[in-house]
């Protein structure tokens, strides 16, 4: 995935971050591997107490993929067969699969057109007395209307699971509704995503915000019970070796990933600013571009992926032709969750969701992106949509 390599342009070059973390990766990880704890070690240990302090959460458990943090977080907090979880049907299929894996239903509710996150406003039609959880995904960084998500989930009595596979750093300052005196007074602002419900969920994959460099996740609560819960099902339904409890997962996240990821913290906020950059000036430099619809940089938001609209023109010809001019684009999602081959004829149309599966395309981002590529990807998305 490096620019380096050819005069193409990636979706995402991690090339200058290993380039710079190199001398101190390079001992860390000769430190850990000669150590011979590689499961659940010192490393990991200390990188759950640095990630909860920067969080602001009291509990964080590190597990093996972003899946397994969601899966064993609803398990955790009580969701199992019978119950239903709403969600966005416009997420990585992660989101509702693991919804499905616990015995639960994902219940689908439509997403904002701009937001591209769940319709706040939409939830509470679909209650029933089978819901048990909300289940909101922060896409592509942006955190949703969480003041709006937990007044509904306190009236019906309803658990929160916050998807923040994409969102981590992301903070949440408000929402468009509102006003920020409402927000103030709701409790939550200035919180992470992850911290605002119940249970948080994030992914460590190496494209992500803060990535490692194979599969890791992270599941953060300030309910000491649930925590306990999670600790045991990420290591076979035991806390003590050998005394399994209950049924649970192999699910523990690795010592080189977790040194991998102390050596990233204390940069991730830097290198969600340089995106927050990097979006602010896309927005700038595409603004008088017809055909497209470009995201707002709202509060909070730590863009994952820059994900714009293309209105005018179809989207996958336009997608082939930046391919064709050496910019890669992506397509998040082509087909929502709801579509899906698994889902097939068990769900109605979600007009938005629809919209978005066929205009949406994300652009070249990563925080060490210099100013000189970012022209290139907008001079190529010119001349395709002229």
């Amino acid at each position: 995935m490096s620019a380096n390599l050819s005069s193409n342009i990636p979706i995402l070059d991690l090339t200058p971050e290993v380039e710079a973390l190199w001398p101190t990766l390079n001992e860390k990880l000769k430190e850990v591997i000669f150590s011979g704890q590689f499961i659940i070690g010192p490393e990991v240990k200390n990188f759950e107490s640095e990630v909860a302090a920067w969080l602001g959460t009291k509990h964080a458990i590190g597990v093996n993929s972003g899946t397994d943090a969601l899966v064993i977080g609803l398990r955790a907090a009580g969701i199992g067969e019978g119950d239903e979880v709403i969600t966005s049907p416009f997420s990585f299929f992660a989101s509702a699969e693991s919804i499905s894996n616990v015995g639960a239903r994902p219940v689908f509710v439509d997403v904002e057109l701009d937001s591209m996150n769940i319709d706040p406003d939409k939830i509470e039609a679909a209650i029933t007395d089978k819901t048990k959880a909300i289940m909101p995904v922060h896409l592509f960084g942006r955190p949703c209307a969480m003041n709006k998500i937990m007044a509904i989930a306190q009236k019906h009595n309803l658990k929160v699971i916050e998807d923040c596979a994409q969102s981590f750093g992301a903070r949440y300052d408000g929402c468009s509704g509102c006003t920020l005196a409402q927000c103030s007074t709701s409790g939550h602002i200035g919180k992470m995503t992850g911290t605002v419900g119940l249970v948080g969920a994030y992914s460590f994959f190496p494209t992500k915000n803060l990535g490692c460099y194979g599969d890791g996740g992270l599941i953060t609560t300030d309910d000491d019970a649930i925590a306990e819960m999670c600790r045991k099902l990420r290591a076979h339904g035991s806390i003590k070796k050998y005394h399994n409890e209950i049924l649970g997962y192999n699910s523990r996240l690795d010592s080189v990933q977790a040194a991998i990821l102390r050596l990233k913290l204390p940069l991730v906020a830097g290198y969600n600013e340089a995106r927050r950059a990097i979006a602010t000036a896309y927005k700038e430099l595409l603004a008088d571009v017809p055909g497209v619809v470009t995201p707002d940089v709202t509060p909070g938001h730590v863009f994952h992926q820059y994900t714009v609209r293309v209105t005018g023109k179809d989207r996958d010809e336009v997608v082939a032709r930046m391919q064709e001019r050496g910019v890669q684009c992506m397509v998040y999602y082509p087909i929502p969750q709801d579509r899906l081959p698994v889902y097939a004829g068990q769900y109605p149309t979600y007009e938005v969701n629809e919209v978005l599966s066929k205009q949406v395309m994300s652009l070249p981002i990563w925080p060490q992106m210099d100013q000189s590529t970012q022209l290139r990807v907008v001079e190529a998305l010119r001349e395709v949509l002229a």
